[in-house]
């Protein structure tokens, strides 16, 4: 039997299911009247994981969710190619494809085997989460010049293997490999 949520117990980041959509709490907000016999309500900003989709929407306390049947798979990367990005499924060993609309500027930080885990719904992918940092190797980046620091800032633009342009220390040369944070999208460090 699926698990029933309430309500009143959806937290930031829960996943619930309204109409067979799969849903991901962004923020919640809980009111409750002051008056005798008012209904305690729930305004939920959710996004839908089909779509990406924002919203905002009140539901009253007692109003029940179903579980979503949501899995994050070990997988990794293989190619891009007209059809969309490939993956190799490392539990199941069958490959995977996923639409550029599924991916996003993801592919910004993926080279052939990169690890990352997929997001699937009743057994189909609908996203990707991508590790917290990605070693890429450095295609292209300016020989710092000393007197540079006197801006403030010690850093030189900088051109990774994907084409992703990030700033990196001035001491960072062409061909070295480097860390990126996924999610700033920024230098880490070196690999």
């Amino acid at each position: 039997m699926a698990v029933l949520i309430d309500a009143i117990d959806v937290k930031r980041k829960t996943v619930f299911e309204i109409d067979d959509t799969p849903f991901s709490c962004l923020e919640v907000e809980v009111s409750t009247p002051t008056a005798r016999g008012g209904q305690t309500l729930v305004r939920i900003k959710m996004r839908n994981l089909l779509t990406n989709a924002v919203f905002d929407k009140t539901f009253k306390a007692g109003e029940k969710f179903r579980e979503p049947d949501l899995v994050l798979v070990p997988a990794s990367y293989l190619y891009s190619d007209s059809s969309g990005s490939n993956f190799l499924d490392e539990e199941s060993y069958e490959t995977l494809t996923l639409a550029e609309a599924v991916i996003g500027d993801a592919l910004d930080l993926l080279v052939e085997g990169t690890q990352v885990k997929l997001l699937k719904y009743n057994g189909n992918p609908i996203g990707l989460e991508l590790p917290i940092y990605v070693e890429l190797t450095i295609t292209s980046a300016e020989p710092g010049v000393r007197g540079d620091t006197s801006s403030g800032s010690v850093t030189k633009p900088a051109k990774l293997q994907t084409g992703l342009e990030i700033r990196v220390p001035l001491f960072i040369k062409e061909g070295e490999k480097v860390k990126v944070a996924t999610e700033s999208r920024t230098f880490a460090g070196r690999a």
